[in-house]
């Protein structure tokens, strides 16, 4: 992107803050053309119940039923988001077997997040992992990250480095997505055993599956964003375009997107790019180092619609160079200069067939690759340079089928089956020291995985239905490793005591099941339990590693003879999305055999040295297994507790805590703590205004080495205002939102619990962001 167009980004809010000035007769506004589109939340798994699509005229096939979605209450509980006046309103999955969190568009859009980390960090039973506050966090989930949390956008893989290294950021940006969902429990295994703790789904347009200008007809799917074929749009085409700007206080942030899309005939186009800046991001008393940021990325796309389906593609650009804070990182001017090339595509076709209801299809192909910069003498800045480089070369493929429903007398039973095959080259080279054993994180090596699952869902009754999914996947990993490495050496001396590089090729087969159940219960209540078992192929920095690692100030040394971890799981839930009282309470377990960790032996290390005990820069660190124990409770509500003028005014909570211990009682490392929160809101077809407190014990549970973290309240205030305008051109804006949001507004000292350089890194402090969108 050039420097103009990131520019012209940065610079669009002006604009777009100036229209506010237009709005002075806020009656208007309450008239029913300030009505917001909804979005209904509906499965995560691969059977998706589409509405009724006529019969072609010339069909030679015998007519059979097609599933629809009944909307009484007791069949498929929907939740509508955003249908005025349900701006602000908790959206509960009540349909699913397990938890399903969801942040839709305008959340995301008040909540200013510039990575999915920060943007779930509050949600019950989900964190982020914070190394570079606002431009590296991934999610955690129950307190499983990394190796166990799949990232996808539009049902394709993030395809980054973030699970490889805490430092690295994820290539989704939340100002080119529309709705986040995490998914847990049975729909995880749709993507894959690297899955255990559950999928973060970003969806956007970048692959338009409905004419821009069309009715939705059906509804978005998590993550895969499967919708019923829309009715063809006139010929004479049409065009939408929205812009997303912001500022923000506490970094001198500055944000812009352009959104864009158009149709004529059966084809759709989309085009998007965005631009983000910071400043090195203030905190109590002072400023965080070495924190600023500057992102840019866009897409192309476009898709074809036939009767029956579409089918569809994109490029998609994602650039980032921020900084990492913390002694080291300031000392040396650390910072991360990554970019991501992926080019996506998907389909479906839904045939006039006896046996078949929908064929969908995933592909994507990802070019990605960072440098980590910065100072080899902190005394000689003209010592800066490249210190490692990350590539990761990615493709993948997935393919559905959703058969039609079948008549058991006792159920009716549909089933979805699908294959999943993907490729994956990694390096991680160091200019530094290119001729040590030890030189960069690890040498060169791939992974392939070639899958299948079946998803089976039994409906006994309008009130009770049953899941039952399965998966199998054959996973081929090809590194090298040295053939020995002693707790203690000093290649530099003697080049000897490590021991030469071995090839390996290392295969597994894991195999993973679950069964789940869901029971409509009186006053609109829903209950849900399942149980899992899941096996996950060890990754190949788990195997292969064997040089140093500054994100998490370890020497990581890989084992290639570890076996297969394996996970059983149960979880129970009860939950209710209608009335003025809606919930969701949810507890689980899970039993891990073979957990693999970092295993810290007590030696210190650097540069191609370690030694017995402290001393040195680096922690040394084996890749080991252990039994563990992870159980823990989520707990969220909203109440509409009273009616005021045109809205409704309410209060909100919500809990969560996990607990973690290895089978002798010593604690898993960076758990998060336990947290409790609240607050008021009001609502309307236009105005939502929000006050609320999330308070973090202090986090005492940790493991020998990790040091305590004390408690915080996070104050969190927000304001928006929507509207939709009256257009009389082409040109015209037709919605318009601006919002104010303060944050940390107690300026507290704030440590994540559950980040490496916590005690190094304070998050962001007191700060204000404005912001508006513009629709035309």
């Amino acid at each position: 992107m050039s420097l103009s167009l990131k520019q012209a980004l940065l610079l669009s809010s002006a604009p777009s803050l100036l229209l506010l000035s237009a709005f002075g007769h806020p009656a208007a506004a309450q008239d029913s053309a300030s009505e917001l589109p909804s979005i209904t939340v509906t499965a995560p798994s691969p059977i998706v119940r589409h509405a009724k699509r006529p019969r072609r005229a010339a069909s030679t096939h015998a007519a059979r039923p097609t599933p629809t979605r009944d909307d009484t209450p007791s069949e498929q509980p929907r939740i509508v988001v955003n249908a005025p006046p349900q701006q602000g309103v908790l959206p509960i999955v009540t349909d699913q077997f397990a938890t399903v969190t969801v942040v839709p568009n305008e959340e995301i859009r008040r909540s200013g997040a510039s990575t999915l980390g920060d943007l779930l960090t509050s949600k019950p039973g989900i964190t982020g992992s914070s190394f570079a506050p606002g431009a590296s966090s991934r999610p955690i989930i129950r307190g499983l990250d990394v190796n166990r949390v799949g990232i996808v956008e539009n049902g394709v893989g993030s395809n980054g480095a973030s699970d490889l290294g805490e430092d690295h950021f994820v290539p989704i940006d939340p100002l080119s997505t529309n709705q986040v969902e995490v998914i847990r429990g049975p729909a995880a295994l749709r993507w894959g055993s690297t899955s255990i703790g559950g999928v973060v789904s970003a969806s956007n347009n970048r692959i338009p599956e409905t004419m821009p200008c069309a009715p939705m007809l059906a509804t978005q799917t998590y993550g895969y964003n499967v919708k019923a074929p829309p009715q063809l749009a006139a010929s004479n085409g049409c065009t939408t375009l929205e812009t997303r700007t912001a500022l923000s206080s506490v970094d001198l942030g500055r944000e812009g997107g352009v959104l864009l899309d158009a149709a004529g005939g059966n084809v759709a186009i989309h085009a998007d790019a965005f631009a983000r800046r910071t400043a090195d991001y203030a905190i109590p008393g002072g400023t965080q180092k070495n924190s600023a940021t500057d992102s840019n990325g866009g897409s192309v796309g476009a898709s074809y619609f036939f009767t029956g389906g579409y089918v569809g593609a994109a490029i998609t650009q994602n650039n980032s160079l921020y900084h990492i804070p913390g002694t080291e990182g300031e000392e040396l001017g650390t910072r991360i200069d990554a970019r991501q090339t992926k080019f996506t595509a998907k389909g479906e076709y839904r045939p006039d067939a006896a046996a078949v209801d929908a064929i969908r299809f995933w592909v994507g192909a990802t070019d990605y690759k960072h440098n980590e910069l910065g100072l080899a003498d902190a005394a000689d800045p003209a010592s800066d340079g490249v210190r490692q480089t990350f590539t990761n070369k990615e493709q993948e493929g997935r393919l559905e089928v959703q058969l039609a429903p079948f008549d058991m007398r006792f159920a009716a039973l549909t089933t979805a089956i699908g294959v999943q095959a993907s490729h994956q080259e990694l390096t991680a080279p160091s200019p530094d020291d290119p001729g040590s054993p030890l030189n960069g994180l690890w040498d060169p090596n791939s992974n392939t995985k070639l899958a299948g699952y079946v998803f089976n869902e039994l409906k006994f009754s309008d009130s009770t239905k049953a899941q039952v999914a399965a998966r199998i996947e054959h996973v081929n990993l090809d590194g090298s490793t040295p053939s020995f490495i002693p707790d203690v050496f000093d290649v530099g001396a003697n080049p000897a005591d490590i021991g030469p590089a071995v090839q390996r090729s290392l295969s597994y087969t894991p195999k993973s099941g679950s069964i789940g159940l869901i029971q409509n219960l009186p006053w609109d209540l829903v209950a849900s339990i399942t149980g899992q078992y899941t096996e996950r192929a060890p990754k190949p920095a788990e195997l292969f590693s064997r040089g140093g690692h500054d994100a998490t100030a370890t020497f990581d040394i890989g084992n290639p003879n570890l076996g297969i971890e394996t996970a059983k799981s149960i979880e129970v839930g009860l939950r209710r999305a209608r009335g003025p009282f809606r919930f969701e309470l949810t507890g689980y377990a899970t039993r891990f055999n073979g957990f693999i960790y970092r295993r810290l032996t007590g030696n210190t290390c650097e540069e191609g040295a370690c030694i017995a005990g402290g001393g040195l820069e680096l922690n040394q660190a084996i890749y080991s297994q252990r039994d563990a124990n992870f159980r823990g409770a989520e707990f969220q509500f909203q109440y509409d507790a009273l009616p005021v003028w045109n809205g409704m005014f309410g209060i909100e909570g919500q809990y969560d805590i996990v607990r973690a211990t290895f089978t002798d009682g010593s604690n898993v490392p960076r758990i998060p703590p336990q947290r409790v929160g609240g607050g008021i809101y009001y609502r309307d077809a236009n105005w939502f205004a929000r006050v609320n407190l999330l308070h973090a014990f202090a986090q005492n549970d940790v493991s020998g080495v990790e040091t305590s973290t004390p408690g915080y309240n996070r104050l969190r205030a927000e304001l928006s205002y929507t509207t939709k305008l009256p257009k009389t051109d082409w040109w015209g804006a037709q919605q318009f939102t601006f919002g104010v949001v303060g944050d940390n507004l107690l300026n507290e000292d704030i440590r994540n619990a559950v980040a490496y350089n916590k005690d190094q890194v304070l998050m962001p402090g007191l700060g204000v962001r404005i912001f508006a969108n513009v629709k035309y």
